[in-house]
């Protein structure tokens, strides 16, 4: 058999060509404006689509059909989307509001958990001319559950409707617009343990038939929307779009006012403020914050907003693992090498990125202070109380935060 001997030859064939131009239109643009020249910038850039590419078929075809949900993870410590944050893990699932479905699973111990249903995904953010985050995201939560009010037996099993007749606990309402659940948990002690989940169909019968070459050719062609939306979206349109961003024009600083705490952000359980840094081989950033209430997560990104190297490198904290000054303020720093600060934060030798302030249980008036200055008056900036690390703490570090990424992925 040949070429052409099939019915479906010619539909399979040219949506694979266009897919495939969809990758070169993606690669070129790994050279966007946007992202320096430096080699070691360009080759992530294209460690950021090839990453995607490995998930891409996964979100356009394997999981696709709402009536046979599974949950797919959007992020491991070899995959990374923009605007991920280390520290958190993310999930989803496929799902529409003609079924309920049931989600079972077993509450770890992890700090925070939160389950959302998200709705339509309209073309504009909502009350706004500006396009909407490229697919899968820019849909908008409809409902969402937090882990502490999921109802668990002793042992913290538990069982999650979604969809279907209301009941007084431990269920999550659709509507005919609902899409998918996104499902977010976030760490903060070393060793705590992810939360076990399964989703499936109430009511499933039958198998789930054999994709046929239309929903082939569609899922060929929603990857390759999905691959250039990525390259296309990141790092611009949370710098247009988003008012919890600062852009390029604000090197080194946090908006003035986050804006990022919106009633979607309130379903989503965060506020968050962005910083995009630059930084010369011999300066270094400190990042101020009054110590307050609350779990809070910083978090170090590329250029294109994804997270950084969180299985082996310090490029996170939380305040379980964070130093607070005596004058009750939290400081972190980032700079090329490593300069014995217990809260380091490393750049992993890129001369850009972004920095990332999550707070998930309540809107704190935190303010972000900055100052950029020379490496070699780091440590006389500080204060004398600054904790400090040796070498053989730093490497401690590294091994509790290699295990402990490993438990939260089943690795």
């Amino acid at each position: 058999m040949a070429f052409g001997d099939g019915p479906a030859d010619d539909e399979l064939r040219a949506a694979w060509h266009r897919l495939c131009e969809s990758l070169r239109a993606a690669g070129d643009l790994a050279f966007k404006e946007a992202n320096p020249a430096d080699p070691i910038l360009r080759a992530d850039a294209f460690r950021f689509l090839t990453q995607n590419l490995g998930q891409a078929f996964d979100l356009a075809l394997e999981t696709k059909d709402p009536a046979y949900p599974q949950l797919h993870p959007f992020c491991t410590p070899t995959r990374k989307l923009g605007g991920d944050v280390a520290d958190f893990t993310y999930r989803q699932a496929w799902i529409d509001g003609a079924h309920e479905y049931r989600i079972t699973g077993r509450r770890g111990t992890a700090r925070w958990l939160n389950i959302t249903v998200q709705g339509p995904r309209p073309e504009q953010i909502p009350g706004t001319d500006w396009p909407s985050l490229h697919e899968p995201f820019g849909d908008i939560p409809e409902s969402n559950v937090f882990g502490h009010q999921i109802h668990t037996d002793a042992a913290g099993n538990f069982e999650l409707t979604v969809g279907g007749a209301r009941q007084d606990s431990n269920w999550l309402p659709t509507t005919p617009g609902s899409r998918k659940l996104f499902i977010r948990e976030a760490f903060d002690d070393w060793y705590e343990t992810p939360t076990t989940m399964s989703i499936e169909r109430v009511g499933m019968t039958e198998p789930r038939p054999v994709p046929t070459a239309d929903q082939v050719t569609t899922a060929m062609d929603w990857a390759g929307e999905f691959l250039t939306g990525v390259m296309r979206d990141w790092p611009e349109h949370p710098w247009r779009y988003s008012g919890g961003v600062c852009d390029p024009a604000h090197l080194n600083a946090f908006p003035p006012h986050k804006a990022a705490d919106t009633a979607s952000d309130e379903k989503r359980g965060r506020t968050a403020a962005h910083m995009v840094w630059r930084l010369e081989p011999d300066q270094a950033l400190i990042v101020e914050m009054d110590n307050h209430d609350g779990f809070w997560i910083f978090g170090m990104g590329g250029v294109f907003g994804n997270s950084m190297d969180f299985l082996y490198r310090p490029v996170s904290y939380t305040p379980a693992r964070t130093t607070v000054d005596a004058d009750g303020v939290v400081r972190l720093v980032l700079c090329h090498d490593d300069p014995g600060v217990h809260n380091w934060l490393d750049t992993q030798g890129f001369s850009d990125g972004n920095l990332t302030y999550r707070n998930l249980l309540n809107k704190s008036g935190a303010r972000l202070r900055t100052r950029v200055l020379p490496r070699q008056d780091l440590l006389a900036a500080l204060p004398a109380d600054t904790v400090m690390v040796t070498p053989a703490e730093r490497q401690r570090q590294m091994h509790d935060r290699y295990r402990s990424v490993k438990l939260r992925y089943g690795l």
